[in-house]
């Protein structure tokens, strides 16, 4: 079988499952976030953090509890790093100096998973399970919750509640994520990924040399980090590895892991909202990017010019052989249009234009399908800018889904689509002025350089987490603003998020009229696709030119 023929098939199959199950998945999740039932757990959970679940709250009281539950979290994590040698199955590592605890706390708790260390010589079998898989849970279980609570914002009429976010975290976690991460953690064992509590193993190679092999509870971390679209490795070569990532068949199915969430959720908003129509419409805009991504990855990584890669039969630098280019290509495009980070080749190893690729991905906002309910508010946020564009070209008060969208509605989405590049774009800048920095970038002769650092902040506000490879992170400097960049990158949108929620909900519902826009039909798709590819090369073009387009046009 040729290799195009062999990525034809992988796409083919993973969008038939894709299909297969978003509807059923969709609508559970549906019922999970409207059920006014609470399990018995559940109940023992609200009693323990002392929260009545039958209470509603408004849209201050629920980013109260997301900041105060996220603040906990990242200290508990920061602690467990710091104090990592009082811990049981510490395997001997000494505690995470201070900058990089900071900067892995605040890395797991805003979903990024950004690493500035290698897994398997930093972190102990307890902090790993206690501390950072325990943070793949909740903190996408908090992405699904505002998302939840922005969809309530459009179903509500004059109430301003958007929900109980101890409802929705409890519920995501528990009815959600747990039950498909221990079904997904038994397929991967059984396809040959790592799982014990071992410590490591030090054999005699054939070379008569000796050499360290680490265990630990990988398949169990691996199928959260996908899921949750998380990210963070258990190992420093991440899903490269083959301890977490054995074959082709796991290849795909933690592509799946990471797609299946973000490309249900629209179906989900769709059945919140009693138009399945309108969440097919958001599922269409998210699929046209990532499947054009995806065919535009694979085509570069194999036919770009070169006397080497011709032979190669593809860009194969940094690529396992095990995928092969077109494996890989589809894993990049899915991990960087979603919030995950996971990485099973390195995308510094890409092609110029292959790197742009991933760039972009994350530059879009990461909503193509993007993060574990990020993805989705981050769409609709954007489909209310599109509704409000089309409606000043045809000279009427848009409205989308019933709800006005007025001069205040569109403050707070025009600071949602400013904050991320203005963090991004202005900590690159600094980044690159400063001398002692520079230092740290492996290739700073070259636009390779500034794509580097570019792809750091891109990757660290926008809460993706994977890395371009090349740039030293791990200095004091990095960890800290690439730290920062995280915290702002997921906090201040979630707040903006939540205004918005709160705002809508206000509002009474305001009756359809032969002039409403239809955002169910093919020209709203493609003005909100439109919307989302203008707004990104508007704000990143000049640094895209300066980087990665410079180094594929060389």
């Amino acid at each position: 079988m040729s290799t195009t023929v062999a990525g034809i098939l992988q796409i083919s199959l993973l969008i038939a499952v894709l299909a297969a199950v978003h509807r059923p998945f969709g609508d559970y999740m549906a019922r999970v976030y409207s059920s006014e039932k609470h399990l018995r757990g559940e109940r023992w959970i609200y009693k323990l953090v002392g929260a009545d679940p039958n209470s509603g709250q408004r849209w201050g009281i629920y980013l109260r509890s997301v900041l105060a539950f996220s603040m906990f979290s990242m200290l508990v994590l920061y602690g467990l790093l710091r104090f990592q040698d009082k811990l049981p199955w510490n395997l001997g590592f000494a505690p995470m100096k201070a900058d990089q605890a900071f900067n892995t706390a605040a890395s797991f708790t805003a979903n990024t998973n950004w690493q500035s260390y290698s897994g398997e010589q930093a972190v102990g079998h307890f902090v790993q399970m206690a501390g950072l898989t325990v943070q793949n849970f909740v903190s996408a279980a908090v992405g699904m919750a505002v998302a939840v609570a922005l969809v309530r914002g459009f179903i509500r009429v004059r109430s301003g509640e958007i929900g109980n976010f101890w409802v929705d975290l409890v519920r995501g976690t528990i009815r959600i994520l747990l039950p498909i991460a221990i079904i997904g953690t038994i397929v991967l064992v059984a396809s040959g990924t790592l799982q014990n509590l071992a410590d490591p193993h030090t054999v005699t190679t054939l070379n008569g040399g000796t050499q360290t092999i680490p265990g630990g509870p990988v398949a169990s971390q691996e199928v959260i980090k996908e899921l949750g679209t998380n990210g963070g490795g258990f190992y420093n070569a991440n899903s490269a590895h083959p301890f977490e990532n054995p074959n082709a068949f796991t290849n795909l199915f933690e592509i799946f892991l990471i797609l299946v969430i973000p490309f249900s959720l629209p179906r989900t908003f769709g059945t919140l909202v009693g138009s399945a129509k309108q969440g097919y419409a958001i599922l269409a805009a998210m699929f046209t990017i990532w499947f054009v991504a995806v065919v535009l990855m694979t085509w570069t990584e194999m036919h770009h010019n070169g006397t080497a890669l011709e032979i190669a039969g593809g860009a194969t630098e940094g690529k396992e052989q095990r995928f092969g280019v077109p494996g890989s290509s589809l894993f990049g495009v899915s991990t960087t249009m979603t919030s995950t980070g996971a990485v099973n080749s390195f995308h510094s190893s890409y092609t110029g234009l292959g790197g742009g690729i991933t760039l972009l991905g994350m530059m879009l906002g990461e909503i193509t399908p993007g993060g574990v309910g990020s993805g989705l508010y981050g769409m609709l946020v954007m489909a209310i800018l599109a509704v409000f564009v089309a409606g000043l070209m045809v000279g009427r008060t848009p409205e989308y889904l019933g709800k006005k969208i007025g001069a205040g509605e569109m403050k707070i989405v025009a600071l949602y689509i400013l904050t991320v590049p203005a963090t991004i774009l202005t900590m690159t800048g600094v980044a690159m002025a400063l001398p002692g920095e520079r230092a740290s970038i492996l290739n700073s002769d070259s636009p390779h350089g500034l794509s580097e650092v570019l792809y750091a902040y891109t990757s660290g506000a926008n809460n993706n987490g994977s890395a371009f490879a090349g740039l030293n992170a791990n200095t004091e400097y990095y960890n800290v603003t690439i730290g920062f960049a995280m915290l702002i990158g997921r906090f201040v949108t979630i707040a903006l998020v939540l205004a918005l929620a709160g705002r809508l909900a206000e509002q009474r519902q305001v009756p359809e009229t032969v002039g409403t826009l239809k955002t169910t039909k093919p020209l709203f798709v493609g003005t909100l696709v439109g919307v989302v590819v203008i707004v990104t090369g508007l704000t990143f073009f000049p640094a895209l030119a300066l980087g990665p387009l410079a180094e594929g046009l060389a």
